[in-house]
């Protein structure tokens, strides 16, 4: 498929990895609509071009339907969609004293919960929804939905390794289910990437440690994983597929 005057939507668009596919889904030719619960128009702004935005809280239902609703009644089609959406709540499992031995804190089920309900849910949701809205058009499309390297198990990210495993088996799943109605589905799973998220989160010196963990020596881009989403968009023979874009990195 080319981007050439397809129709996209991006959830989590309006920074980071999301952002970048924007500006690159833009940049060759494609219309594009912007999905964050915040930033959305100072995103639209400074992309420009054939952009709109469109608040959307992924974990909420019924704004997840109005989105794929609103991208077809804007353009009259929808193309391509990214699930892309997704935040962080690290925590250990449990905290043990270490005089005591005896565990002191748990993880609240509210901070398992958030990270759930957006990077999964949110995940189900935009896919079902998307799906949906394809399969009414007759045209067929692209599902674009973003795991992560810490799908393997990552230390300190229960909730958010199990919401990433869980993504990267709807993509198996859905390019199964999906195939029929000429709707291809692929997995992206980045490393450490240098987006506001992981540059505001974590401390200078995890991030050190982090990068000599890279055979390449350094995080990356937020282009590099959005030329990925290129990729998948532009060949027809990917589906079922997760593309783990990490610099050579294994947990």
């Amino acid at each position: 498929m080319e981007l050439k005057d397809k129709v996209a939507v991006v959830t989590g668009g309006a920074s980071g990895i999301g952002f970048a596919i924007c500006k690159r889904f833009l940049k060759n030719g494609a219309k594009v609509v912007v999905a964050d619960v915040k930033g959305v128009e100072e995103a639209v702004e400074a992309l420009g071009g054939n952009a709109i935005g469109r608040i959307c809280d992924v974990s909420r239902e019924q704004e997840v339907c109005d989105l794929m609703q609103f991208v077809v009644d804007q353009f009259g089609a929808l193309d391509i969609a990214v699930a892309n959406a997704g935040i962080l709540r690290d925590g250990l499992l449990l905290k043990v004293n270490k005089e005591t031995g005896k565990v002191e804190k748990v993880m609240p089920l509210s901070q398992w919960q958030q990270v759930i309900d957006v990077n999964l849910t949110g995940v189900f949701l935009t896919g079902r929804e998307a799906a949906k809205q394809m399969i009414n058009l007759g045209k067929g499309g692209v599902i674009i939905l973003m795991s992560s390297i810490s799908k393997e198990g990552n230390f300190g990210q229960s909730n958010y390794s199990a919401a990433k495993a869980g993504v990267a088996a709807l993509g198996v799943v859905w390019s199964k289910e999906l195939a029929r109605y000429r709707i291809r589905v692929a997995t992206i799973a980045p490393g450490f990437i240098g987006t506001p998220m992981v540059l505001k989160d974590m401390k200078q010196e995890a991030l050190d440690a982090i990068k000599k963990q890279i055979p390449v020596g350094r995080l990356g881009d937020p282009d590099e994983i959005a030329m990925t989403a290129q990729f998948i968009v532009e060949n027809d023979l990917v589906t079922g597929t997760c593309f783990e874009i990490t610099g050579g990195m294994r947990l």
